[in-house]
């Protein structure tokens, strides 16, 4: 009865990560696969049509379902990932009015990729 009672959050936060995810495609710095992960997690309590349709997409399918079964990320997302945050990094220490906000955001991104290099590899298909 309570899970009932709040599936209208989760079918807000799985459709408000989306978005989000979707915005972090073009914008440089907003990461696009966590937003997705959350909205999948979220559709599976709140709306099951958007988390048969999220695991049915062919560029982020595989991507949740390596999640969800695993925990895994695949090697070629790691790599991309580190060298978007690389590039987000530099473009932060040319940007940024003081050095210790780029550093600050460039050990935040240093950390999520040691993070994200921990995670398995999903089996070979």
């Amino acid at each position: 009865m309570a899970a009932r009672r709040f599936r209208w959050a989760w079918w807000l936060l799985a459709y408000a990560s989306l978005a989000l995810g979707l915005v972090g495609i073009v914008l440089p710095g907003l990461p696009t696969v966590p937003f997705v992960l959350l909205s999948a997690f979220a559709a599976a309590r709140g709306s099951e049509k958007l988390h048969r349709r999220l695991l049915d997409d062919r560029r982020f399918g595989p991507v949740i379902r390596d999640w969800e079964a695993h925990g895994a990320v695949s090697r070629r997302a790691k790599w991309l990932a580190t060298v978007m945050m690389s590039l987000c990094a530099g473009i932060m220490f040319l940007t940024a009015p003081r050095v210790w906000m780029a550093a600050t955001g460039t050990a935040i991104m240093a950390v999520v990729a040691a993070w994200l290099w921990r995670r398995p590899e999903p089996p070979a298909a």
